[in-house]
């Protein structure tokens, strides 16, 4: 039975099915990588109907604000431990690089480059080694990886995993984007409506048609423009504590509904937007973008451990009113409880 007021015609449905082609064009453009859309973008700016519609004054470029571009460091999920080139640190850390080796380069990358959530007894059990040099080693990552050390001994990482959009830089105190693919960020598209009325007039009903067809290609791309990089000013903005000191339990809890609702747009558009694309730490890593998207759960589990490790002595109700007082998130006991056996914490007495 039809919904009563409701009269289904056939406008009705050729604009549900116009809105639905546009969605399903939407979230495809969305999960394209970088490279992919950089091709695409190439490829449409290149055909003769975008130079038409370019040379007529109907389609410009305007300059995203603040858009700043940066040189990508291959560090993090290029290391190759297995090739013998890896040097000694000159730090005098240097038996890091046989705690590192003995790891081997598979649990490596899998526990310290690529999962951002772990926790550091999680670690330690993966890899079989101690909490202390699991601890070590995430330091070493998060605080000296980038340095000079590593350098000469690192490739691309599989475009396959994730297509790299920026990397984030901190200048006096506040993270800052700087993109990679310059043909990309180097403008939005804007159309001169004006222009567009002047023109039409003068064109065969195919070549308009294309026109229109061009026309609906540009908005597309340029939404998914736009889209990301409102995402990742948003997501600076938000976790900018934690880009700022490299503390994950610095980070603040955003689902990936709400920041669609801040933005507008539909939550399969974000989902597929950051899935399989990530950006370059301030200390040199690359991470999913989705780190930045972290749940409540993950980051109330970093910040419990933090606590825990720092006074092992405290009880499960100790432990509860301390991340309280510190980060302001009410739990009960039973859900400390909860989240100290996810992080195979022993009780206080045990620790």
């Amino acid at each position: 039975m039809k919904p009563h007021g409701f009269k289904f015609t056939a406008s009705t449905g050729a604009k549900a099915s116009t809105a639905l082609m546009g969605a399903l064009k939407m979230a495809h453009m969305a999960g394209m990588s970088e490279e992919e859309f950089e091709k695409y973008l190439k490829e449409m700016e290149g055909g003769r109907v975008f130079q038409l519609l370019k040379a007529s004054g109907v389609i410009n470029l305007a300059e995203f604000p603040a858009a700043r571009y940066a040189a990508r460091q291959y560090a993090g999920y290029g290391l190759k431990l297995s090739g013998g080139d890896l040097p000694e640190l000159a730090d005098g850390a240097g038996d890091l690089v046989a705690l590192i080796q003995g790891v081997g380069q598979e649990k490596f990358e899998a526990c310290f480059l690529k999962d951002a959530v772990m926790s550091d007894i999680e670690r330690a059990e993966e890899c079989d080694i101690t909490v202390k040099d699991a601890e070590r080693l995430r330091d070493f990552v998060n605080k000296a990886f980038i340095q000079a050390e590593f350098e000469g001994a690192v490739e691309a990482p599989a475009a396959k995993v994730f297509s790299a959009v920026a990397g984030i830089e901190v200048k006096d105190g506040e993270p800052l984007l700087g993109f990679f693919h310059r043909e990309i960020w180097k403008g939005r598209y804007k159309v001169d409506s004006d222009k567009l009325a002047q023109l039409l007039p003068g064109l065969e009903p195919a070549e308009r048609n294309r026109v229109e067809k061009m026309l609906r290609k540009v908005e597309f791309a340029d939404k998914r423009k736009t889209t990301l990089y409102r995402t990742l000013e948003i997501l600076i903005s938000v976790q900018a504590e934690y880009l700022t000191t490299g503390e994950p339990g610095r980070r603040r809890p955003l689902s990936q509904k709400t920041l669609a609702k801040n933005l507008e747009v539909d939550a399969s558009v974000i989902n597929r937007l950051v899935s399989n694309k990530s950006i370059q730490m301030p200390w040199g890593m690359e991470a999913p973008i989705s780190v930045l998207l972290p749940t409540s759960k993950a980051v109330n589990l970093e910040r419990l451990y933090s606590i825990a490790a720092e006074k092992p002595e405290l009880s499960d109700e100790k432990l509860r009113v301390e991340l309280k007082t510190r980060h302001g998130v009410e739990l009960s006991r039973r859900s400390v409880a909860q989240y100290r056996k996810d992080l195979s914490l022993a009780a206080s007495g045990a620790r």
